[in-house]
């Protein structure tokens, strides 16, 4: 007996395959393994599992499409009826076209006595979605759009097999009509697209079943890589007792352009409260001074030009507007560690020059991260925000690359790239840090975490997973305010901040 499926949680690291991969591990698979077959154990999965999610419902309806997908689920259909459920299914193929494990499933289903309809039952306590798979390219039509808008028109929870049908794999982007799950159920492997883009909201919670193939594959040379990592709680920081400010690192703001100043003074806010030792505000609006000492008294303020950046961490962009131009160039030059956020991303897009400088920080060994959300990520490679989302994986690789340095690329499912390294994704936060200045907090933690001492992918990764997780602990009869987020930012290990 195989172990049950896995729930997969945020805290703990996990591989990513894309299509391409999870294809040659499932033939290579195919190749070694004994009865029962693959689409077998895949069956086995889904049932166990839907068991497990609804043990007491009385009609479980399961789509199947024509391909693999809709073998799955035919097997699935079959187990459930030996386990004394009365499934319902509908399936989309013809056994004549069928592969030969899916037409082996159908036959399965069939002498175990599955009841099949063309049409889904009136009230159907649980929905398998066994239409695509991973085999989804083009938005679903005919028969297919029809079982799912008969799925979410039903109410009852979704269960995906693999993924959310209409949902690619490789990307989160949906082309047109796809499934909204409740839970999906990963198999062989898991795939990005579960996790970015408009994935987590098409997913739900997703569980993983490697079907075995681990010990099968065991000691087999030349199997697929991993494209990307999700998840992985940082390691907690501890600040020692015979330490002082200095310990920490310095970290200046500078933005907050005339009319802006509440971005910068944000950025600051969490650059203060996730523990850097010194906080400097370099306001671009010479009257945004007393705003600042009323709001934040261990801020200290300083004019650009009178900062040695050589010896600091920058964070520069944050409510910058068209001044932030003029500095920008001693930013790239002189900062030993630089975080660009917002109107200073602007700035770099429309400047071949300054993207020059942004490269050459790279040959100097100066660190530098970048922070875009996918309308600025578009303006730096020369496309549009949809192109963008509708791959941010290789969004965040190309942007990596093409500037050498990291680069967080905002939104569901954050990504961090750096240059060669195997990007993340980000498992924490959540729809409530869709509010004005959220990012100029990230931007102010990320700094802190630069400052302490992180590397930089490591640093991107810390401050946006505890972003993340802040907004995932906001209490739910609150609005989440971009100030108030800022204090209750802390580094891990830390303890939580009041208010």
């Amino acid at each position: 007996m195989l172990p049950p499926p896995r729930r997969i949680d945020a805290r703990t690291a996990e591989h990513l395959h894309d299509v391409a991969a999870t294809r040659l591990l499932e033939t290579l698979a195919w190749q070694r393994l004994p009865a029962p077959t693959l689409m077998q154990r895949a069956g086995r999965a889904t049932a166990r599992l839907a068991l497990a999610l609804a043990p007491h419902a009385r009609t479980v309806w399961i789509a199947a499409g024509p391909g693999n997908n809709g073998g799955d689920g035919l097997e699935a259909a079959a187990c459930l009826q030996a386990m004394g459920q009365q499934p319902v299914i509908t399936w989309l193929g013809d056994p004549a076209r069928a592969s030969a494990d899916t037409r082996a499933a159908w036959e399965h289903a069939r002498q175990a006595g599955v009841l099949f309809s063309d049409a889904p039952p009136p009230q159907p306590d649980l929905c398998v979605d066994a239409l695509l798979g991973i085999g989804a390219r083009r938005a679903p039509e005919g028969r297919l759009a029809e079982c799912i808008q008969a799925m979410q028109a039903c109410g009852a929870p979704v269960l995906a097999v693999d993924l959310p049908s209409g949902l690619d794999a490789d990307t989160g982007h949906c082309a047109g009509l796809h499934v909204r799950a409740r839970h999906t159920l990963s198999l062989l492997t898991l795939k990005p697209g579960l996790f970015t883009a408009m994935g987590r909201d098409a997913a739900g919670q997703v569980w993983l079943d490697a079907l075995g193939v681990g010990e099968l594959l065991a000691g087999v040379d030349g199997l697929p890589g991993a494209c990307a990592r999700v998840g992985g709680e940082p390691a907690p920081r501890t600040r020692l007792h015979a330490s002082h400010k200095g310990s920490h690192g310095d970290v200046v703001v500078i933005g907050g352009a005339p009319g802006m100043a509440g971005a910068a003074l944000l950025a600051a806010s969490a650059a203060l409260h996730y523990g850097a030792g010194r906080v400097f505000l370099a306001a671009l609006d010479p009257m945004a001074g007393p705003a600042c000492l009323a709001a934040l008294p261990a801020v200290m303020q300083r004019t650009p030009d009178a900062l040695a950046l050589d010896a600091l961490t920058v964070v520069i962009g944050c409510g910058g507007g068209d001044g932030v131009r003029t500095v920008l160039p001693r930013a790239l030059t002189g900062a030993r560690q630089l975080v660009v956020d917002a109107d200073a991303l602007n700035a770099l897009a429309a400047d071949a020059d300054l993207q020059r400088q942004l490269r050459q920080r790279a040959d100097r060994g100066r660190p530098t991260v970048l922070t875009p959300h996918p309308l600025e990520a578009a303006r730096l490679l020369g496309t549009d925000s949809r192109t963008v989302q509708q791959d941010r994986l290789a969004a965040a690789r190309r942007l990596a690359d093409q500037f050498q340095c990291t680069v967080v690329l905002k939104g569901s499912g954050t990504l961090i790239a750096s240059p060669g390294g195997l990007p993340h994704i980000n498992a924490t936060g959540n729809g409530r840090l869709a509010t004005a200045g959220t990012g100029d907090v990230l931007a102010g933690a990320l700094g802190a975490a630069l400052a302490a001492g992180l590397a930089p992918q490591e640093a991107a990764r810390e401050a946006v997973w505890q972003h993340g997780l802040c907004a995932d602990r906001w209490p739910d009869d609150a609005p989440l305010e971009a100030s108030l987020l800022a204090r209750r930012l802390q580094a891990p290990g830390q303890p939580a901040a009041a208010g």
